[in-house]
């Protein structure tokens, strides 16, 4: 067997592949459950602080039943691959966001999209287990949908959040010293992220 077949081989391994799709997510999981903690903590005593600890806590909960539906389905953990998450979501702290040394608003905005975009591709997996559970009964789909419905909450919270974020952002006028606090969900801007 030539090299070319062999490897051919191992990529039409669909049990090797979900192994690999499986790990890949459960290393996002872990940095997106780095970056809510994070951002819950930026802005702690805020409404939306309290919102985004609520939200680190389901994503924390997440994690574990990908870890729990990987344990299921005989899948082993790629740690090469979890630590590849971690090294990524510390090197999306270092982002640039217009200012050298401390936050600036945009932070907000970039951290909420980064956020928003974890949980987009976290909503894809829990659609392809729930595909696959159809022809494999180690996969609880009931389970999945559930955890697929959490996920489109916490879109919707994200987008919640972010929106005002952006207008904090883009609409303020420069040096007067007032920025505007539309109020989108029930939440005032300035209360929940001013610091």
């Amino acid at each position: 067997m030539n090299r070319t077949t062999k490897h051919s081989e191992q990529a039409a391994d669909p049990v090797r592949m979900l192994g690999v799709y499986l790990n890949d997510h459960l290393a996002g999981a872990g940095a997106g459950v780095a970056l809510f903690r994070r951002m819950s903590q930026t802005h702690a005593g805020t409404t939306a602080g309290r919102r985004l600890t609520e939200l680190a806590a389901e994503v924390t909960a997440d994690r574990k039943s990908l870890r729990e539906i990987m344990t299921a389905l005989d899948v082993p953990l790629m740690h090469h691959k979890i630590l590849l998450g971690i090294l990524a979501e510390r090197a999306g702290r270092l982002k640039l966001n217009g200012r050298l040394v401390s936050r600036s608003p945009l932070s907000n905005v970039l951290e909420l999209e980064a956020a928003r975009v974890g949980v987009e591709g976290k909503k894809e997996l829990w659609r392809t287990l729930r595909t696959l559970s159809r022809t494999d009964p180690r996969i609880d789909g009931e389970a999945v949908s559930r955890l697929l419905a959490r996920a489109e909450r916490q879109a919707d919270a994200l987008e919640t959040m972010r929106l005002p974020a952006l207008e904090h952002t883009f609409h303020s006028r420069p040096g007067s010293g007032n920025s505007p606090a539309p109020r989108r969900g029930g939440i005032s801007w300035r209360r929940s992220w001013a610091h």
